[in-house]
């Protein structure tokens, strides 16, 4: 199992897990959720009590992945394979990204 806290504009807005069968998970912090201020981070994520389960890495966080010769060069210098798309995530998304969501990785 391997863990990332969403990050929105450096808060945490909740937690993505892969599953050790590969499936994930979305869910809000409960003080995110409980927070009126505090936006969804994706209109396909509402505000929820629910965990967001998909067998596939959310469409959201995969659009967040580098593509062709970007993501051959990331995953050659960070050794990782093509297809592992929550890899590829958490070496991206952590620093320097579009928008305001950073994922980063819990040990």
């Amino acid at each position: 199992m391997r863990k990332a806290k969403i990050l929105y504009k450096n808060q945490k807005a909740g937690m993505l897990i892969q599953h050790d069968n590969g499936s994930f998970t979305f869910k809000y912090n409960d003080l995110w959720i409980n927070d009126d201020n505090k936006p969804v981070i994706s209109l396909t994520f509402p505000k929820s009590q629910q965990a967001y389960h998909s067998t596939f890495l959310f469409p959201f966080f995969y659009n967040m992945l580098p593509e062709g010769s970007n993501k051959q060069i990331v995953c050659k210098l960070n050794r990782l394979d093509l297809n592992d798309y929550f890899g590829l995530l958490l070496t991206t998304a952590k620093h320097d990204n579009i928008g305001a969501i950073k994922v980063v990785k819990v040990a």
